[in-house]
């Protein structure tokens, strides 16, 4: 089809379609923000910014908006919906300092017989008065034909009879709406090949919904069939399953069928963050393009593959969308993806030091979905600060806390080979845990537990709730300053992890003073 050196527009309408989206409303100063990003950063060829005449609210950012672009010289690519409503919609749209009409008309016959109760010839001359009304004024002029796909499955020669009667008429794109997501791939491809090959001189645009999750495969189809300007939104945004995705669509516009396509890809990540803050709409992480995973491997094996040959990355490389590749530490790491990560943050490990901090995350990874890379400082800290000793080993712990009620801790733990078992209770997990080892070693070992000057409870700046909780403990004994540190998801378990350490230090101590 030569499709090489061909350019596709894409026009978003995040900020009016887009706000469809339930729960969805951009304030003024907000739809501003967005709309200079996508003009001035991202570069969208067309933006649709509002509907005319929804509210005053509205009509003052879609000014304030206009007087912005008119300055950067890009105010021809704003685009407002409007209605047949001859002087109504027009004259919003001129107030607001606009250029653009993209007038809504019934494209089915059954929305203009049984919604306006009107001839299709009706309805032409009422689109023709607000056309010549628009043009009169300045404006330029598109055209949506609303239900398109369902009006061309049910009536075509409803659809080929109206674009015929207005295709003179001094509109510029006839826009080809799929309302209801209900079209394939391959529906698409030959109805708009028809369309084409119907009316070979009209500017047609396709404007995907997702209720099928084919919009962005019905938007590459439309494009194959000889489209040349598709409809999108940021982040999917739109009614009930949402538009056409803005990313997936230019992304595979230009890997998939080698298209031009005029947007700058190393502000698309930004947008969608910015997009998604504003619509309080969260994306999936495994998003394509813009989820926070996507670029994450997590098996260890494609880890080692990276390493020893980039074995498995694709075109859609982290970098090309101004992002970073990361490898996930958890119960599938090898040590191919703790080499990178460690790599990345400039610690260096023994290879023996390496296989220990593996062991750990992998049996954190059966607590906990990941480690982070910001856990890592704290288990290689951790790590370092370890010492092989086991004279006390907690091998279960259960602990009760209720409000208004003191908790209680019951402990299982092998104190040189010995199995003893304890219950204890006090103000919180860490306290009835102290209890419960004072217990266990007053029985034998005659330990006297030393002061506890400081607790802190620490997790990895920008952490989760599900982070890494690092305990540091600083106790005084027979004068001397001990901290101990303890790691672990659960913040009680961590300062315990951190009292073990203490007891170990102290019984190996005392024992190698005793030789």
């Amino acid at each position: 089809m030569g499709q090489s050196n061909r350019r596709v527009l894409l026009m978003d309408t995040t900020l009016r379609d887009g706000e469809q989206t339930q729960s969805v409303s951009f304030p003024p100063t907000e739809k501003v923000s967005i709309a200079k990003a996508l003009l001035q950063k991202l570069k969208i060829d067309r933006l649709e910014v509002a509907s005319a005449r929804v509210s005053d609210g509205e009509k003052e950012a879609v000014k304030k908006l206009n007087e912005w672009a008119k300055t950067e010289g890009l105010v021809d690519r704003i685009e407002v919906l409007g209605f047949v409503d001859h002087t109504l919609s027009v004259d919003w749209i001129t107030d607001t300092g606009g250029q653009v009409l993209n007038l809504l008309a019934k494209g089915s016959l059954k929305h203009c017989s049984e919604q306006l109760k009107k001839s299709l010839d009706q309805h032409v001359a009422d689109i023709k008065q607000t056309v010549d009304y628009a043009l009169s004024q300045g404006l330029r002029v598109n055209i949506y034909l609303e239900d398109w796909s369902n009006g061309y499955k049910d009536s075509p020669q409803y659809v080929y009879d109206m674009v015929t009667k207005l295709v003179d008429s001094g509109i510029e794109h006839f826009m080809l709406p799929d309302t209801l997501g209900v079209m394939s791939p391959d529906e698409v491809f030959d109805s708009l090949s028809d369309m084409l090959t119907r009316f070979p001189d009209t500017k047609f645009d396709f404007h995907p919904h997702n209720d099928y999750g084919l919009a962005t495969a019905n938007a590459m189809f439309a494009v194959k069939a000889g489209i040349s300007s598709i409809h999108c939104t940021v982040n999917c945004l739109g009614e009930r399953a949402g538009n056409a995705s803005l990313a997936e669509v230019a992304v595979v516009l230009k890997d998939k069928l080698g298209l031009e396509v005029g947007i700058d890809e190393g502000q698309i990540h930004h947008i969608s963050q910015l997009v998604e803050n504003f619509s309080g709409k969260r994306i999936a992480d495994n998003t394509p393009i813009v989820g926070a995973d996507v670029f994450t491997q997590t098996s260890g094996i494609h880890a080692d593959g990276d390493k020893k040959g980039g074995l498995y990355m694709s075109a859609l490389t982290p970098e090309r969308f101004n992002r970073e590749r990361s490898y996930a530490l958890g119960k599938m790491s090898g040590k191919a993806s703790l080499a990178k990560n460690l790599e990345a943050m400039d610690i260096e490990l023994s290879e023996e030091q390496q296989k220990m901090l593996l062991k750990r995350i992998v049996k954190l990874g059966d607590q906990k979905a990941s480690i982070t890379p910001e856990d890592l400082p704290f288990l290689v800290a951790d790590l370092l600060e370890r010492k092989d000793y086991n004279h006390v080993q907690l091998l279960n712990c259960s602990i009760t806390s209720g409000m208004d009620l003191e908790s209680v801790v019951s402990i299982r733990v092998s104190v040189n080979g010995s199995i003893r078992k304890s219950a204890g209770s006090g103000n919180g997990g860490f306290d009835a845990f102290i209890s419960a080892m004072k217990q266990v070693l007053n029985e034998q070992e005659q330990f006297d537990f030393p002061e506890l000057l400081d607790y802190e409870l620490r997790i990895p700046p920008g952490g989760q709730t599900s982070a890494l909780t690092e305990c540091i403990v600083t106790w005084q004994d027979e004068g001397k300053i001990l901290r101990t540190r303890g790691v672990n998801t659960n913040q009680v378990l961590a300062g315990i992890g951190a009292t073990l350490r203490m007891i170990n230090i102290k019984l190996h101590s005392k024992q190698t003073s005793d030789v």
